[in-house]
């Protein structure tokens, strides 16, 4: 099987492959590493190529198209629910906050500035209840911790003590809802 590919050439030992999320395949080469070269590590790594192709294709495939009616119903749904969340949270963990924004993110689903603005991508309207309150959760614990520390995580397992599986899940229905 043939691949179009970019070759990016630099001053570095050896050759490396990476398939970007477009299906771009980028191999990073030595200067003098010769185009018969090139070919023939395209040719070993045929079975991994293929299985990063096939993984780019079924994410595109399960892409959520989020209308304009959608992204309006999913930021009033995030202005009613989420103060509701960060109240009923906040509440149980002691802290406060001081704004609370609905925006669209594009690699971020919550945020938390040392004034206390708290930062909410509507898409979150789009996924379980469960991963809202993570991210609630989340949010409200930099409250206390600046940072991802240690104790920032047992902040984060004293309310929601599943975290590590709800962030994964998260992390997997997230890749649905980009761009």
């Amino acid at each position: 099987m043939r691949y179009g590919y970019k070759i990016i050439r630099s001053d570095r030992k050896t050759m490396s492959l990476q398939v970007k999320t477009d299906g771009t395949i980028l191999v990073r080469a030595p200067l003098a590493c010769s185009r018969e070269e090139i070919e023939r590590m395209l040719a070993s790594h045929q079975d991994w190529l293929k299985k990063q192709l096939a993984r780019i294709k079924m994410a595109e495939d399960s892409q959520v198209r989020i209308t304009e009616e959608t992204r309006q119903d999913g930021i009033e749904r995030a202005k009613k629910l989420l103060p509701m969340k960060v109240a009923y949270y906040a509440g149980r963990m002691g802290v406060t906050w001081n704004r609370i924004t609905i925006r669209e993110q594009k690699t971020r689903w919550g945020s938390c500035s040392s004034k206390g603005n708290l930062n909410f991508n509507w898409k979150l309207m789009l996924m379980p209840e469960n991963i809202i309150d993570y991210v609630v959760v989340h949010e409200l614990a930099h409250r206390r911790e600046m940072n991802h520390s240690s104790r920032f995580w047992e902040i984060v397992a004293s309310q929601i003590p599943d975290y590590e599986r709800r962030r994964k899940q998260l992390n997997e229905l997230g890749m649905r809802l980009q761009g």
